[in-house]
This record gives C-alpha cells, sequence and structure tokens, in this order.
C-alpha cells in the first residue's frame, strides 16, 4: 500500500488517506486473520451487513423524486431500521411514553392543570418540576 503510494509520487496531502489506512491495517493486523476464521467455521459477516445496509439505505432513500439533505437522512434511517428489524411497535410505545412525561405530567403534576393556576392567579408559568419516581 505504501509502494503504491509513494511510486506515483503523491504529495503528502494526496497520501494521507493511503497512509491512515495502512497504520489502521497495521494496527489492527491481529484483528484480520480471516483465513483462520472461516477454517474455524466462523462466518464471514461483512457480507451479511453490507447487504442489509444496502436493503435499508435503498429501502429509506431511494424513493423517485425525493431529496435527503445529511441530516434529514440521518433522522429517517433510525426509523428504518427500527421497522425493519421489527422494534417499531416497542420503540413507538416508548416514544409516546417520553412525549407524555416531557409534554403532559409537568402541567398536571399537581392535579390541576398549570393554566387554571395560572388563571387563578399569581402563579409562575413556568411549569412545575416533574415528579421524582417513587
Amino acid at each position: 500500500m505504501g509502494r503504491s503510494a509513494t511510486l506515483p509520487k503523491l504529495t503528502p496531502q494526496e497520501r494521507k488517506p493511503v497512509d491512515t489506512c495502512a497504520r489502521y491495517l497495521l494496527h489492527n493486523a491481529k484483528y484480520l486473520k480471516y483465513e483462520d476464521y472461516l477454517k474455524a467455521g466462523l462466518p464471514m459477516a461483512t457480507t451479511v451487513i453490507e447487504g442489509a445496509c444496502r436493503h435499508l439505505i435503498e429501502d429509506s432513500m431511494d424513493i423517485t423524486g425525493a431529496r435527503w439533505t445529511m441530516r434529514s437522512a440521518e433522522a429517517v434511517l433510525p426509523l428504518g431500521s427500527l421497522y425493519i428489524s421489527g422494534d417499531w411497535d416497542k420503540y413507538w410505545q416508548f416514544h409516546l411514553e417520553q412525549e407524555h412525561k416531557r409534554n403532559h405530567l409537568a402541567l398536571y403534576s399537581s392535579g390541576i392543570l398549570l393554566m387554571k393556576q395560572v388563571l387563578k392567579g399569581g402563579c409562575s408559568t413556568i411549569p412545575p418540576p416533574l415528579p421524582t419516581p417513587v
């Protein structure tokens, strides 16, 4: 790898990705014994993982006419992963519980709606702190 970067006389900036990759391989060589793993009957999961990632990304992102920013893609891909893995229902229940705690428990913590307290007068418009679990 180093030789292939040296022969064409790459600049230090052009060499940087090659040097980074070579350093990574040298430092992790003890983990890169694929022949030994295959002989031991262990699966090489990279193909399976790459296929799953490709499937997930294509299904989520490759919609005709859609335009994705990095921010929106990063928001959508975890949701697609939850759906494909079969964990959507558990996640959605958790999400609803968190939204309820964040948006409603503070308003109803004393049994009286915060707005009614404000209308009675003399009360702060800042919601009370969430009750601590017992």
